[in-house]
């Protein structure tokens, strides 16, 4: 069992480093975006990868903080290649700007991780007039990958390296409304709950993930997509409810108990 940081076939557990499981790879001549790098699982992702040779393109939406964790990874990693841009994903012209800005740069793209997402939020709308759990969580990231996707097409078939698509999903998928996700009902703040709003986000994940690896298999394309549960972490993610961390939640939503 997780909780118990029993191994599993692969020799890892649930209580293993991300520098436990990346030892002895070569990330050297790997280029890869990380979302919401500013923060929680996005910095160590940052630097793990800087730390295995990979250049990290930092993506998100407080820049300020984003400096301050690539100025202290490089005081770890002096020779770490790491670049910072703004994206912000509950917007789409953001996520269009992003992607156009990057496909400009020139830049190859092996790894995409749509690692950035928000929790516990009141109901709100972005921009373009979307819930905010359903706007940043999921179609920020279906847009920035469809925009990146010949990107990382060409980088793959350059390189004749396979390219990774990695969306970062919850056992929270589990917590959705009872009719599933609200594709006419988005929007509906009478009916409204955090919890399962976001659990609706986070099945998106998953059907974005599902659906993108069956194209590209078909497409016979060297790019796989997958959805990951990295297990019951705190961080910020919680902040808008302090009573609540990473444990507790997980907990509670393997059980099914906030319906």
């Amino acid at each position: 069992m997780w909780i118990f940081g029993w191994k599993g076939p692969s020799g890892f557990s649930a209580r293993s480093t991300a520098e436990e499981v990346t030892h002895g790879i070569d990330a050297s001549g790997i280029t890869a975006i990380v979302t919401g790098a500013s923060s929680g699982i996005g910095i160590e992702t940052t630097r793990v990868l800087a730390l295995r040779g990979a250049h990290v393109i930092m993506a998100m939406r407080n820049m300020g903080a984003g400096r301050e964790v690539k100025e202290a990874i490089m005081k770890e990693l002096p020779s770490a290649q790491i670049d910072t841009m703004e994206l912000d994903l509950s917007s789409m012209a953001s996520v269009r700007k992003f992607a156009s800005d990057y496909v400009s740069s020139g830049l190859p793209l092996n790894l995409l991780v749509n690692n950035a997402g928000i929790f516990g939020t009141p109901f709100m709308l972005s921009q373009e007039g979307i819930e905010l759990h359903i706007a940043t969580n999921h179609s920020g990231h279906f847009l920035l990958t469809n925009l990146l996707l010949e990107t990382m097409k060409r980088t793959s078939s350059r390189s004749n390296k396979e390219g990774r698509i990695v969306n970062l999903t919850s056992e929270a998928h589990r917590l959705v409304y009872h009719d599933g996700i609200r594709f006419d009902k988005i929007n509906d703040e009478s009916g409204y709950n955090f919890v399962l709003a976001y659990g609706q986000s986070k099945l998106a994940n998953i059907l974005h993930a599902k659906g993108l690896a069956r194209l590209l298999k078909e497409e016979e394309v060297q790019i796989t997509a997958n959805s990951v549960h990295l297990g019951a972490i705190s961080t910020n993610i919680f902040r808008h409810h302090k009573l609540i961390n990473g444990n507790l939640f997980f907990a509670h939503s393997s059980r099914g108990n906030f319906s």
